[in-house]
């Protein structure tokens, strides 16, 4: 590991949680292509464009909900457990 990448991990592990979350937030989102400056509002709005997208799709009748245990079923068995 580069002395720079060295010197930022120890900086970054001596901030306090909050600070270190919010630093790691703005790290990932840059992985993906988004802007690390994307507003909270900004956020929210897509989030509740796509949850109103969604529910108009349930209410259409465009989709078909499953029941609870139908859900969990190949939940599990697409993520089976492990021990730990």
């Amino acid at each position: 590991m580069a002395q720079e990448v060295v010197e930022i991990e120890r900086a970054l592990l001596a901030l306090p949680p909050h600070d270190r979350a919010a630093v790691v937030h703005a790290a990932l989102i840059s992985l993906d292509g988004g802007a690390a400056d994307d507003s909270q509002d900004d956020l929210d709005t897509a989030w509740r464009e796509e949850v109103g997208d969604r529910l108009d799709e349930v209410l259409e009748g465009k989709v078909e909900l499953g029941s609870f245990e139908a859900t969990r079923a190949r939940f599990t068995a697409k993520y089976p457990t492990t021990p730990r």
